[in-house]
């Protein structure tokens, strides 16, 4: 039986040897419980946004960034937003089957919501294995519209 100082030597050996794959394991799930969480939110958001752009409805108010009252289009990317809390958003598009890009189409058109995210890897270890240590995604779904008033496409 060896003496103690030689046995904390063994353990601090075994741990120094141990604790970095340690680290890494814990590291990296949380790094893809991040991603997961990502696109669990970016999910939800484009739903909220897909049902919310199939009724033809606009926001009430005005958009603080132009001064004028929502469009369409604002108002689902508006709801977008509001849905994907805590996800990095980079980019939300809007278009229709007959109106085409930023346009939300009218009764019975088809509307396409997207939504691009990147989450930051935090692991450096795992980072190297995606462009510049992020993970980029999209999302996107098609609804149809539903029979609303026509002058509400706008």
């Amino acid at each position: 039986m060896g003496s103690k100082s030689n046995r904390r030597a063994q353990s601090l050996v075994e741990f120094a040897m141990v604790a970095p794959l340690f680290f890494l394991l814990i590291f990296g799930i949380i790094d893809f419980g991040r991603v997961y969480f990502t696109q669990a939110t970016i999910q939800h958001a484009l739903r909220e946004a897909g049902r919310f752009a199939v009724t033809g409805n606009r926001l009430p108010g005005t958009n603080p960034a132009t001064g004028q009252p929502y469009t369409r289009v604002e108002s689902i990317i508006e709801v977008a937003r509001k849905a994907a809390v805590g996800a990095d958003i980079t980019g939300i598009t809007v278009s229709s089957q007959a109106g085409g890009a930023n346009h939300a189409g009218g009764p019975g058109d088809r509307v396409t919501v997207s939504i691009t995210a990147t989450v930051r890897i935090i692991t450096p270890i795992i980072g190297q294995f995606f462009p510049n240590g992020r993970h980029t995604f999209t999302a996107r779904t098609t609804f149809r519209n539903e029979p609303f008033n026509p002058s509400q496409t706008l």
